[in-house]
């Protein structure tokens, strides 16, 4: 296999030792702001007390509102999540007595989870981590199950319950923080762009601006191409390797995806390559349900293991690191400001 050709430009990040320090010591969310206190007036005591009341009520009423707006307004922090825990709470301990741990991965995407057709089974980074997961949870890795799940459907397969975490190359946004729970992150990526190898552009925009562009339902590149609203038209797929396909038929002229994803299609198909530039630096970590902090806490309990015991770096040298000529950038994303 040839090296892939992508350059990535310094996403802010920690060196790989002072990383370690930052995934012990992960915090908790902040407390509440303290309530406004009841202004009085000049009625009698009986009056003034209810006036006073009604008042304060407004007061916590304005400054919850005024909270309201401004948590509103302010962007969400997608290194934000609970403290690792080795505790069983309702959520493990329901795992544990089903005997069985579920986990959507993917199939298709080279290097990160993709079938072996020489042994049937899935293997990739992203898969190397998962079985971690898993096996860390129940305690037996015959009991962890490996279900794909495509790139559009990975929220509802949490939401509906049929699976309990995902584990696939899944970016952290305010907007899915609203609808699943994340893991600390355990990635850095960006948004690229590949094009064939016939094509003449050089940069994002000549890649995209006027062109048929492909991305995954569902997938941060889509949201990504909707917002710069310079595609000729945008092709949406069920999964990333969809879009390779179509462009090796020549249906579409280029595909948006993140620099992982991107680096695997390239090292997988010489006909194609990642042109300069990124997009829209991110972190992509484990998705579950929201209703279940235990299991959150003891996902990041196992990431933190998983680096610190130097698994994470196994795995990224075998799968990844071939593929990315700048490879600190992609070093565990755990900082001390987060």
């Amino acid at each position: 296999m040839r090296k892939g050709t992508v350059r990535t430009r310094s996403v802010t990040v920690l060196a790989l030792l002072a990383s370690c320090a930052a995934v012990l010591g992960w915090g908790g969310p902040s407390g509440a702001a303290p309530l406004a206190a009841a202004q009085g007036g000049t009625a009698p005591q009986a009056v003034q007390q209810g006036q006073q009341g009604q008042q304060g009520q407004r007061g916590e009423q304005g400054q919850q509102g005024e909270q309201a707006q401004q948590d509103q307004a302010a962007p969400c922090d997608v290194y934000k999540s609970v403290p690792p825990s080795s505790e069983d709470g309702p959520a493990v301990k329901a795992i544990k007595a089903k005997r069985s741990l579920v986990i959507g991965v993917d199939q298709n995407s080279y290097r990160w989870g993709a079938r072996n057709p020489n042994t049937g089974q899935i293997e990739g980074f992203d898969i190397d981590l998962a079985r971690a997961i898993g096996t860390a949870i129940i305690g037996d890795p015959d009991k962890v199950v490996l279900k794909p799940v495509a790139t559009a459907d990975r929220i509802d397969a949490i939401n509906l319950g049929r699976v309990d975490l995902i584990v696939r190359t899944m970016t952290i946004s305010c907007d899915r923080m609203e609808k699943v729970a994340f893991s600390k992150p355990y990635f850095n990526i960006t948004q690229r762009v590949l094009v064939p190898r016939s094509s003449p552009a050089k940069s994002i925009d000549e890649a995209i601006n006027g062109k048929t562009v492909c991305a995954a339902n569902g997938s941060t590149a889509r949201t990504v191409l909707d917002a710069r609203k310079t595609a000729k038209q945008i092709v949406p797929v069920e999964n990333h390797l969809d879009c390779l396909v179509l462009m090796q038929l020549g249906k579409v002229d280029a595909t948006m995806t993140d620099d992982g994803l991107a680096a695997s299609q390239a090292a997988q198909d010489q006909t194609v390559r990642v042109v300069d530039g990124e997009v829209q630096p991110e972190v992509i970590g484990v998705a579950m349900l929201k209703t279940s902090p235990d299991l959150t806490a003891r996902v990041n309990q196992v990431l933190a293991d998983y680096y610190t015991s130097g698994a994470w770096r196994s795995s990224y040298e075998r799968w990844l690191k071939p593929y990315m000529l700048n490879e600190a950038d992609h070093y565990w994303p755990g900082s001390a400001a987060h």
